[in-house]
């Protein structure tokens, strides 16, 4: 399997092209706005790019699809609540759903609900050895559940725990930045590691949005900036997000 990625300079997100082989069938997973270098690239590699996936309706994940559309002439995939958000800007030809399963050539996709973040985000897993984690689970953090569309804390984690239940040797392609492995999220993801009962919860008293709460967890994130999971006092709920909203 080929897998090439960009990285928006404007977002860090991430856009892929993923072929079986050299003359083979590929598909395009997300739209970052750097769609140059991937259409060169599956030209150079002589394949046929029959979908291009959307994991998810946030503007830095669908920069430029239209461009992959006219480009490759390949029909858009995305989670009907997902087609439905982006109607207005981006036409999806094809809804997918959780347990999915589609095949172009020697690339075999499953399509796995991962809500949290997002309501309709999709990840991809791919030939059992490689998962697409949009903003679920990135390298080292995981993804906040306060962006627009989200559907809370609890589906977060839920989705998180979902992918790190795949073998410890998949690998991890986020939606941001650099790639990882099962293994190492189970070991090194601050996150998870409290999630599994091998570090203690934080005890410090911060503010977020004028609400205290208590930090359980300040983490470094994707992008050189912070992470922070909080508890709110007022009703108990818990929450992840960027740490520049952290009054501490």
């Amino acid at each position: 399997m080929i897998i090439e990625r960009t990285e928006s300079p404007q977002w860090t997100s991430n856009s892929y092209l993923v072929a079986d082989h050299e003359g083979g069938h590929a598909i395009i997973i997300d739209g970052n706005g750097v769609t140059a270098p991937l259409i060169e690239q599956a030209r150079q590699l002589g394949v046929s790019v029959d979908a291009i996936f959307i994991t998810h309706w946030h503007a830095d994940h669908i920069a430029g699809i239209d461009d992959y559309r006219g480009a490759l002439s390949a029909p858009v995939h995305a989670h009907a609540w997902t087609r439905d958000s982006i109607a207005d800007t981006v036409s999806v030809d094809t809804a997918v759903a959780d347990g999915d399963v589609l095949e172009f050539g020697d690339l075999k996709v499953e399509v796995l609900y991962t809500p949290g973040h997002s309501e309709g985000q999709v990840s991809l897993l791919v030939n059992s050895t490689d998962v697409f984690t949009a903003d679920v689970l990135f390298k080292g953090t995981v993804g906040g559940n306060f962006a627009p569309g989200n559907t809370g804390y609890a589906d977060q984690r839920a989705s998180v725990e979902r992918l790190l239940e795949l073998p410890a040797e998949t690998n991890i392609h986020p939606g941001h930045t650099l790639p990882s492995t099962v293994a190492d999220e189970l070991e090194h993801n601050p996150f998870v590691r409290i999630w599994r009962g091998l570090d203690p919860e934080g005890t410090d008293v911060v503010t977020v949005w004028d609400r205290p709460a208590t930090l359980i967890l300040w983490a470094d994130d994707y992008d050189g900036t912070n992470k922070a999971w909080v508890r709110f006092h007022d009703d108990g709920s818990d929450g992840i997000t960027g740490g520049s909203q952290v009054v501490r």
